[in-house]
């Protein structure tokens, strides 16, 4: 599949490092609103630099990967499917779930692909977590705990402005990774309670040359959720910018005979951890399901694979539209002080087995 690709920020490095590694994709063309940058990068790649509309137009473009910012996702993907292209957005897939209806209506009725990352969980790391729960090795999964925190990206990232506006926060940059696996590994989500909150802390950039410039904060920064899933599990969330240190767990999911140590989501192949009533320590498990050696675009060439033998892809628009329902409802909950029954509901994503490549299975 020929792909190019819009947006060359920080994020297209690590798409950039994988793609050669796959064999069913080929990278063609880049294009960018900073002209310069695009050809600075189309050189480093020995592809194309090409303006937005010329990318859309260009017969050589199979599918464009859509590294653009959260607020155009949905404009820009709905540009490509306009000029009859697949697209794999960068995570989130929208702003709101409204937003993404209609571009995934409109796939739809012209036999395109949506995906969207995170392909993450396509790893081993979740995927041998997941081959537990299947197995019932830790019995019947009843609760999950998840929690992700962290000072804030302003103490890192050299530009991190856009963190702190719609689209941005601890939920829409983070969620993702957290409630795609929870999906993955326990089923869709059929109703969400939820708290945010919104920190006064003033905030400035600490690195790099925009140090000491204050950042506006136009969203949460700390959110919770209960959510309650089609298959009875139970799921506790939380996702901060406000924490300077914690010793709560980062991701885990206990059963009626045991509980599994899931790994990072946001890596593809931490290890993973069990604890069962028969053996009654912690101890590792040998990886033995998802894609060995992942790399972020493995969802691209998932979804690449999958048009070619007419299989559903597993890092899927309706996966992320769920996603984004359930980030939806958290806030909303919180501020209608009310439980929120989710309308969208989605398949698990098949299981990918050991061995598996994206290009082959």
């Amino acid at each position: 599949m020929r792909i190019g690709v819009i947006g060359v920020g920080n994020i297209s490095a690590q798409y950039f490092a994988t793609l050669p590694s796959l064999p069913n994709l080929r990278l063609v063309a880049v294009a960018d609103l900073d002209m310069v940058r695009a050809g600075e990068v189309a050189a480093e790649q020995g592809v194309e630099a090409r303006t937005v509309d010329e990318l859309l137009a260009s017969d050589d473009v199979d599918a464009v990967l859509n590294l653009t910012i959260p607020a155009v996702h949905v404009e820009v993907g709905t540009r490509v499917l306009e000029a009859g292209k697949h697209v794999y957005a960068e995570k989130p897939l929208a702003l709101r779930p409204a937003d993404a209806a209609p571009m995934l209506a409109l796939a739809e009725s012209k036999g395109l692909r949506v995906g969207s990352a995170p392909d993450t969980v396509l790893g081993t790391g979740i995927q041998t977590a997941r081959r537990l729960v299947d197995d019932g090795v830790v019995g019947q999964v009843l609760t999950a705990d998840a929690h992700w925190s962290a000072p804030g990206h302003e103490r890192w990232h050299p530009n991190p402005a856009f963190y702190y506006q719609p689209g941005g926060g601890p939920l829409l940059d983070m969620g993702p990774y957290y409630l795609t696996a929870l999906v993955t590994m326990l089923g869709p989500v059929v109703r969400v309670s939820g708290v945010s909150i919104r920190s006064p802390r003033e905030r400035s950039v600490a690195t790099g040359p925009k140090a000491g410039e204050s950042i506006e904060v136009a969203v949460d920064t700390g959110v919770s959720g209960i959510l309650e899933h089609a298959s009875g599990a139970v799921s506790r969330v939380s996702f901060s910018f406000d924490t300077w240190a914690t010793r709560a767990p980062l991701f885990e999911l206990h059963g009626t005979t045991g509980s599994i140590a899931v790994p990072d989501p946001n890596r593809f192949d931490d290890p993973v951890e069990v604890w069962t009533v028969e053996q009654p320590e912690w101890r590792t498990v040998q990886p033995d399901a998802g894609y060995e050696g992942a790399g972020r675009g493995y969802g691209l060439a998932d979804m690449a694979h999958a048009i070619a033998t007419d299989r559903p892809h597993r890092a899927s628009g309706e996966l992320a539209q769920h996603v984004l329902e359930i980030m939806d409802a958290i806030p909303r909950s919180s501020s209608e002080h009310a439980v929120i029954t989710l309308e969208t509901t989605v398949e698990r994503p098949a299981a990918v087995p050991e061995g598996a490549r994206p290009d082959s299975w």
